[in-house]
């Protein structure tokens, strides 16, 4: 054994290391293991930690207990060191093109300069872009970047923080998630809780030469756990104002100097354009007041020889030209400008437009007429490309919705915002039942479309969900604010595939909450009791699972206990056992091994009452064996090998049965952790040579390299 100090050591690094990796099923396994083994070796139940100082006191545990016994001690260094290490980023992340047109910004670049060349003393090289809305900040920031792109071999990470207002902008939980993506991080190791995925992130970064923009920044807290004093590491953040309480160099952008904005005029509108109407010209640019975006706005008109308009005395270049650009389109685009700008979409493209516009659109419609109007608003600069790669999908400056939307409350009339708001929100609610059915179509947690959706498989309809989630977010709270309870249900229902396979807790959460603000308040006359019971009650399930990944078990156990409550009122029984099984997996988060298996034998009793016909009775043959499964791994943290070992082997045998090898590898893997652990390595290895078998011929590549951990740690001395 090391000695005791370097032991605590690891032992801490080792539990923080696995808490960190509970994003995917290998991770929760190995924390499952980790809390058998430390009651192993301190000799009494120890509460799962889940902060540092918890964390150092369970390290301190463990030290006293393997000075008492060497064995345990190497037990526990054997499973420390076998654990399936975390992936590394893959590829190279880098930015977005720069504007072709860039000028001017001398000064702002030379200070952006100085700060990424300045000689590393410790403090975290970050500075702050700020302006104006459209007066080129992010345009300054890619350009920089693009420049500079030999200094930062590990790669240039762009994030848009959508901070134009508190409600759209990103928490930092999201923005970590955003970044570990950004930087190639497979999903199923980003961490969950916001902590987590911060230090994953200073981690990972430690020791990379990275260019991080964060773009759009709402204010100091949004993006202060995300700077790293990592030697190699750049941060530009934009925002349209100085951020109090970030400590960055202030880079402030102004309007272009005379002569620039001159010349990108020029390159917008063309040399020609400016030549054959230099009165409309000069006019043109000052009232653009040197805003780079109000200037790409106007070159069409000029271009056109169109005459801009006056603009209301004192207004903004942006809306000034805004307006002028308005003014310019046809009917039907005008229309779908307005309509388009009524909720603030995090992206909008053709479904979008077709919803908003058209009453009669069904979900396999053609779409062309809608992805054509939508070209030509953003040939006119009143919507811009949501990212890189991604021109079939577009979004409003803020100053650019706040003019659409005044318009369509003035020129639509309420009733007609009203309608069209509730067709896109209807659109919404199609689309993600049909994705989330095919994405999980065996989960009877997912509501059954009126039609099937065009998914060729799972993953596609999976990656659907993936790409639509924050519009489907803003969807819930349209649904909520109009009071629309049916729609706001279907939307939150149909984000468990979100959580279950792409752990997109943090992202789901506040839709879920404001889904379940209306069920506890709406009265549908035309719903039945259970029914609505049973809608609220999958709505606080859905909700208390995500907060236990991101680690708010206290809310999470409240959220069980009353959705547990609705199903049992509803007399639905399925339900109200799947509750009970999640409370006592909340259990084994928490190495609570003895109420774990309370629960989970109140779950299988329950399960035992389901008749044949009633609901859920046709997965019975595969939620039994699981409630087994549970009840052994739920032995086996407290201890109790041999019960555990024996029922361990029946789950085995049943999933063997029923033809479902997944779980039965799982099975497998937990039954020979279980005679490991009792100190039988020899027989736990044919049954975990079986288990990767299974998991190979799976391509279940978490699980996979659990089980190849635990193969180690049997063959390891």
């Amino acid at each position: 054994m090391t000695d005791p100090v370097s032991f605590a050591a690891i032992s801490g690094a080792a539990l923080g290391a696995v808490g960190m990796g509970m994003a995917n099923e290998a991770g929760r396994s190995a924390w499952e293991t980790a809390g058998a083994l430390v009651r192993r070796i301190t000799g009494r139940a120890v509460p799962a930690p889940r902060r540092a100082a918890e964390l150092e006191h369970v390290a301190a545990l463990l030290r006293e207990g393997a000075e008492r016994d060497p064995e345990l001690a190497r037990m526990w260094e054997r499973f420390a060191a076998m654990l399936p290490a975390g992936a590394r980023p893959a590829g190279t992340p880098r930015l977005p093109a720069a504007s072709r047109h860039f000028t001017d910004r001398r000064a702002a670049l030379r200070l952006l300069d100085r700060e990424a060349d300045r000689r590393f003393d410790g403090r975290p090289r970050v500075a702050l872009l700020h302006g104006p809305e459209g007066i080129g900040t992010s345009a300054t920031a890619l350009y920089f970047g693009g420049r500079r792109a030999e200094d930062f071999p590990d790669g240039q990470v762009h994030v848009d923080l959508h901070g134009w207002s508190s409600q759209s902008a990103l928490t930092p939980a999201a923005l970590s998630g955003c970044l570990l993506r950004e930087l190639g991080l497979p999903e199923g190791d980003i961490p969950h809780a916001a902590d987590d995925r911060t230090a994953r992130w200073r981690r990972l970064v430690a020791d990379l030469r990275l260019l991080v923009v964060l773009d759009h920044a709402y204010s100091a807290a949004q993006v202060r756990p995300l700077l790293t004093s990592a030697p190699g590491v750049l941060t530009l953040v934009t925002a349209r104002h100085p951020l109090p309480g970030l400590d960055a160099v202030p880079v402030a952008l102004g309007p272009l100097a005379s002569r620039d904005a001159r010349r990108l005029l020029m390159h917008f509108a063309g040399p020609e354009a400016v030549a054959a109407a230099p009165e409309a010209a000069k006019d043109l640019l000052v009232r653009c007041a040197g805003s780079p975006y109000a200037l790409r706005t106007a070159a069409p008109l000029l271009s056109a020889r169109a005459a801009p308009g006056p603009g209301a005395p004192g207004a903004e270049p942006v809306t000034a030209l805004t307006e002028s650009a308005y003014r310019a389109l046809d009917a039907d685009a005008a229309r779908l400008y307005r309509l388009l700008a009524l909720r603030d979409w995090p992206h909008v493209d053709a479904g979008t437009a077709a919803w908003a516009t058209r009453p009669d659109q069904s979900p396999d419609a053609d779409r062309a007429p809608a992805a054509a109007l939508l070209g030509m608003l953003a040939d006119r600069g009143l919507l811009e490309p949501a990212g890189p790669d991604r021109f079939d999908r577009y979004r409003f400056r803020p100053a650019v919705r706040r003019h659409a939307e005044l318009l369509a409350r003035q020129e639509d009339g309420p009733q007609a915002c009203a309608e069209s708001v509730a067709r896109v929100v209807r659109g919404y609610a199609d689309l993600a039942e049909r994705a989330a059915h095919r994405a999980l179509p065996q989960s009877w947690r997912v509501p059954a479309p009126a039609a099937p959706g065009p998914y060729a498989a799972p993953a596609e309809a999976l990656g659907t969900l993936v790409r639509e989630a924050a519009n489907l977010a803003e969807a819930v709270q349209a649904a909520v604010d109009a009071g629309d309870r049916a729609a706001a249900v279907r939307l939150a229902r149909s984000l468990w595939p979100l959580q279950l396979k792409a752990g997109r807790h943090a992202e789901a959460v506040p839709a879920l909450r404001a889904a379940l603000r209306l069920t506890a308040t709406a009265h549908d006359p035309g719903a039945a009791p259970a029914p609505a019971l049973r809608d609220r009650a999958a709505l606080r399930f859905q909700l208390a699972m995500s907060l236990t990944e991101l680690g708010e078990h206290e809310e999470a156990e409240t959220g069980f206990r009353a959705a547990a409550e609705d199903e049992r009122t509803a007399g639905h029984i399925r339900g109200h056992a799947s509750v009970v099984e999640a409370l006592g997996l909340l259990r084994l988060r928490q190495w609570a091994g003895r109420e774990a298996l309370a629960f989970f034998d109140e779950a299988d009793a329950l399960y035992g009452t389901i008749a044949p016909g009633d609901d859920g009775h046709a997965d019975l043959p595969r939620a039994r064996p699981l409630v087994v499964r549970h009840r052994g791994r739920a032995l086996r943290v407290e201890g109790r090998f041999e019960e555990a070992i024996a029922l361990l082997d029946t789950a085995v045998a049943a999933f063997q049965d029923i033809g479902d090898d997944y779980n039965r590898a799982r099975a497998l893997t937990d039954l020979a952790e279980a005679h490991e652990l009792a100190g039988a390595p020899a027989a736990a290895l044919p049954l975990i040579d079986e288990a990767i078998a299974l998991l190979e011929a799976q391509t279940a590549a978490y699980p996979l390299a659990y089980a190849r951990s635990v193969r180690a740690r049997c063959v390891t001395p």
